[in-house]
């Protein structure tokens, strides 16, 4: 079968769409192009990236003419199966449809309430828009073959528009993120290095996260402790806010990492944090941060959320926090830079439950299984 992955936005070796997705559909045997606007084109682990060129440094101009051009690289491809990654993709999605092709929308993101939080898209305008994409997504998935989702929750709506809908976690590969020797290794608890990896956004809790840095440091116990970030800010004006913190001087800001520097980063870190504000869209997300860091064999320290508790409480892997509280998630880090064994057997528990249950390994098997009844 011949497969063809379309994204306009996302990078071109994004961890769901090309080093998950389209990488293990490519180990099952399938024939896989990936085409992703402004990329080069080559051929990696299987997969045959290609590239669809957009010239304009206007967002706007960006988000017509990129869908133009992935849809103009999907049809040489001449795939059996074209699976999009993006809404803005939709109307792609719906013509290659009209072309007798077989199409599977995957939806990362709740977007419609998504969009109620795009500071680029005026305030006045947001419930507008979100209810047009939501209308845009209910009329094209009911046309479609299949729908991915990432979350049960956004699955859940999906289903009242198109039958066959399934969840397929963005769970980590098991040992990617481990470091070097053995798969069964847990890092040692004598480091005061705690570890944000993602997007580094106000809804992301980096302020209060730098904030905890100060609560954290007024403790001459407990001095030493630095806050690692690696990511990208957004806006980038962010930053230059964030430095005037007091909390500040004690943060590294390691930009961007690839995977390998993410997990030389994890493997020498002794508290992973995952605070998130209490977002609809993030309430009942899964976040793959959450589980990279339970990958690694770090106890995590995560927002108080039902769904996110009941994930870290089930495998014994750390400590939920009210992510509005720097004062919190600093006594949540002393705590377990104070109690090691504890907060070692925490990482333990976590890494324990990567292998058994939260895992990319099950999760593709579904996904082939999707390809395969189609």
């Amino acid at each position: 079968m011949k497969v063809c992955h379309l994204t306009s936005v996302h990078p071109t070796e994004d961890i769901r769409i090309f080093v998950k997705e389209c990488s293990y559909l490519s180990e099952a045997g399938f024939d896989v192009s990936l085409v992703v606007g402004n990329s080069e084109s080559y051929t990696k682990n299987g997969v045959d990236i290609i590239g669809a060129p957009v010239r304009s440094s206007n967002r706007y101009l960006r988000m017509l003419k990129g869908p133009q051009s992935v849809y103009k690289k999907a049809l040489e491809v001449d795939a059996d199966v074209y699976h999009f990654h993006d809404p803005e993709l939709l109307p792609v999605g719906l013509l290659l449809k009209s072309k007798g092709k077989k199409v599977i929308y995957d939806v990362h993101e709740d977007v419609p309430q998504q969009v109620l939080s795009k500071q680029w898209i005026p305030k006045p305008l947001r419930k507008l828009v979100s209810r047009m994409v939501e209308g845009l997504e209910r009329y094209a998935s009911n046309r479609f073959d299949a729908v991915v989702t990432a979350t049960p929750t956004i699955n859940e709506r999906f289903l009242t528009y198109q039958q066959n809908s399934v969840t397929i976690h963005n769970f980590p590969i098991m040992n990617e993120l481990i470091g070097e020797g053995s798969a069964d290794a847990v890092k040692p608890m004598d480091k005061n290095k705690i570890v944000y990896i993602g997007g580094i956004t106000r809804l992301r809790g980096i302020e209060e996260m730098v904030r905890s840095m100060e609560e954290l440091n007024k403790d001459t116990a407990s001095s030493d402790v630095t806050l690692h970030l690696a990511g990208a800010f957004a806006p980038p004006s962010l930053q230059e806010e964030m430095e005037q913190l007091e909390g500040w001087k004690h943060v590294n800001f390691e930009g961007y990492l690839n995977r390998k520097e993410v997990s030389d980063l994890l493997n020498t870190s002794s508290v992973g944090l995952v605070i998130l504000h209490p977002e609809p869209r993030y309430v009942v997300s899964y976040p793959i941060k959450l589980f990279e860091y339970m990958s690694a064999g770090l106890p995590v320290i995560a927002s108080d959320f039902p769904l996110w508790r009941g994930i870290v409480e089930d495998a014994q892997c750390g400590i939920c926090v009210d992510p509005m509280s720097p004062g919190e998630i600093a006594d949540a880090v002393r705590y377990l830079l104070n109690n090691k064994e504890e907060a070692r057997k925490m990482g333990e528990n976590g890494r324990k439950a990567i292998m058994n249950k939260y895992n990319w390994e099950q999760e593709s098997v579904r996904l082939v299984e999707l390809y395969k009844s189609l």
